[in-house]
């Protein structure tokens, strides 16, 4: 389906009587505004055979497809989205960067929002697409099931209403993704019971396709095929477990109009930087003429942690349409043109991924205003970084010194519940589930960036952060040296938020705020917490619910880098969090 249409009827029957009642169900409890076009899908989560780098595994997917299938919707329509679960695995779907205004309960993160799909079981998630259009996607939220359970959620304008740029000749989903030739829940299990760091993945993707440069692969090679003198939009997503990446096109500048599906000044570019969880939409004009050639669009991690990786590199190719030419008949061999390749910054070009970030600026106009909270409720200062945890193993762990890798915000590891938040909340049962004083600061200052404390050991809780419906939030997160600067790339689920300020080093609270940019700064749902640095953010939050705050690395969410945000109701009925649908799962 391309990716400017859009599906006129249900994969599963809309006339069944199923589907009218939960047709009906959805129409009683959403407000007014909302009602609009409502789309139906249904995902069938069933194994599958794959064969990448010579290699057969049976994987998780999603209606027999990897990647998953396209989710395409407009701006106003609700979605009702049947998850049928037929594997052995539990399973939640997370539909990332949608808001979710009132509607938690499809936001999707296990035991954060719902209990799990168990096998056999199926739940519709019900949300309306609120004042968003562009690129999203949809992923499992669930142990490190999302390495294979993933795919891009385009949300178009509403009918009549232009893109703030040219229209493009052809829109194309590019998603990155990562291939692990072993299964992936028994790499994370092994990593926890033993404490150390978890294998790496054997190949990043393409569209599910790891491309020449690797062994066994040059038949699995995405090729994206254009004519000369058109503009394409391409619409990147970066669905990789744990790393960020470099992207460019050999002889070929990237115009950067939408990042995290929300407009931004366009800027011209060589090449961006995507981390997990985040989206880019970059118009690809092509060269006037056939250009005899082709061109190789590499993508390659950027890297900050002392950690192992995977240093590869993924290919697909961008390959021109030849128009007859008056005097030859016959089109040339592609594999007799020369294949150009990109030149990408070093691994570890953290300066580059700053400036990269920087150039990133909201369109702040009347059509598409930037309404940044200028008069702030609330300071938060959280660190975000790794640290251990002791050892529980008998036969000694793998982690510094004998003791386990984790990770924290504000030196507490988030423990994961067996009861979902969201529903120990609503239904008033939280004691004993979770406590409602996460710390606003550090609990212990010390030199975040400088020589890392004797005590790398981290606290173990499940606390919430509770606020108060409409306060107006400033949160600074501060990246720590313990076990080494990394660069963390955090995604707050349920809102977006404006991205005011960042730098390197220690926050200087009586400084770094006279720099901070209240006009123009880039909006968007996931943001790289600098290596050996800091980035302030700002939100409104307008939204009840709890909501899930990590680590988009998987690992460090593995680990503990993760918090919840419980935002309470307000006093009008549209400030209310809306009832559980019938069929939540249960734990």
């Amino acid at each position: 389906m391309a990716a400017s249409s859009l599906p006129s009827s249900s994969s599963s029957s809309s006339t069944s009587t199923m589907g009218i009642f939960l047709t009906l169900m959805a129409l009683a409890i959403l407000p007014q505004h909302a009602l609009g076009i409502t789309r139906h899908y249904e995902l069938n989560i069933t194994m599958l055979n794959v064969t990448r780098l010579c290699h057969t595994k049976s994987l998780v997917a999603v209606n027999g497809q990897f990647p998953g299938p396209r989710i395409v919707a407009r701006e106003g329509d609700r979605l009702l989205i049947k998850v049928n679960n037929h594997v052995s695995n539990n399973i939640t779907i997370h539909w990332h960067g949608i808001r979710q205004l009132r509607s938690g309960w499809a936001d999707g993160p296990a035991y954060i929002t719902q209990c799990p799909i168990q096998t056999g079981q199926s739940y519709v998630y019900n949300y309306t697409i609120v004042g968003q259009r562009g690129t999203l996607f949809w992923h499992a939220h669930i142990s490190w099931i999302r390495a294979t359970v993933y795919g891009p959620l385009i949300i178009l304008p509403k009918r009549h209403v232009q893109y703030p740029f040219a229209k493009p000749h052809e829109e194309v989903p590019v998603i990155f993704g990562e291939w692990f030739n072993a299964d992936t829940e028994a790499i994370i299990s092994q990593a926890l019971q033993t404490g150390g760091g978890p294998n790496v993945s054997d190949a990043y993707t393409l569209n599910g396709l790891p491309g020449p440069l690797y062994n066994c692969s040059a038949k699995d090679t995405f090729k994206l095929k254009v004519k000369a003198g058109k503009t394409y939009l391409l619409r990147l997503i970066n669905a990789a477990l744990n790393d960020e990446l470099f992207f460019s096109i050999a002889n070929h500048t990237l115009t950067v109009v939408e990042a995290d599906a929300l407009y931004v000044k366009p800027f011209e570019t060589d090449t961006i930087v995507i981390t997990p969880g985040q989206t880019t939409n970059v118009l690809l004009k092509t060269k006037p003429q056939f250009p005899a050639a082709t061109f190789l669009m590499l993508a390659r991690p950027y890297a900050t942690g002392a950690a192992t990786f995977d240093n590869s590199t993924v290919a697909g190719i961008l390959e021109y349409e030849q128009s007859p030419s008056p005097d030859s008949s016959t089109p040339v061999s592609v594999k007799k043109l020369p294949l150009f390749r990109p030149t990408l910054p070093a691994l570890n070009d953290t300066a580059f991924a700053a400036n990269f970030s920087n150039k990133l600026r909201s369109l702040a106009n009347r059509q598409y205003p930037a309404n940044v909270p200028q008069k702030i409720d609330e300071h938060f200062f959280f660190t975000v970084g790794l640290g251990t945890s002791p050892c529980d193993q008998t036969q000694g762990c793998q982690g510094p010194n004998g003791t386990k890798f984790a990770a924290s915000v504000n030196n507490i590891s988030f423990a994961q519940p067996t009861t979902a938040l969201l529903q120990s909340h609503f239904s008033g049962q939280s004691s004993g589930v979770y406590s409602p004083d996460f710390p606003y600061n550090p609990l212990r200052w010390f030199n975040y960036t400088g020589n890392p404390p004797n005590n790398t050991m981290v606290g173990n809780a499940t606390k919430v952060m509770v606020l108060p419906f409409n306060t107006s939030v400033e949160l600074i997160m501060q990246d720590t040296s313990i076990l080494g600067a990394e660069s963390h790339p955090l995604h707050l689920h349920g809102f977006n938020f404006f991205v005011v300020g960042q730098g390197f080093g220690n926050y200087d609270p009586n400084k770094d705020p006279k720099n901070f940019n209240l006009v123009d700064p880039v909006e968007r749902n996931t943001v790289g917490v600098p290596s050996g640095g800091w980035v302030a953010i700002r939100f409104l939050a307008d939204n009840p619910g709890v909501w899930f705050m990590h680590c988009h690395l998987e690992v460090h969410t593995s680990w503990g880098l993760k918090m919840a945000w419980l935002v309470l109701d307000g006093k009008l009925r549209n400030q209310k969090l809306l009832p559980p649908p019938a069929d939540l799962p249960k734990c």
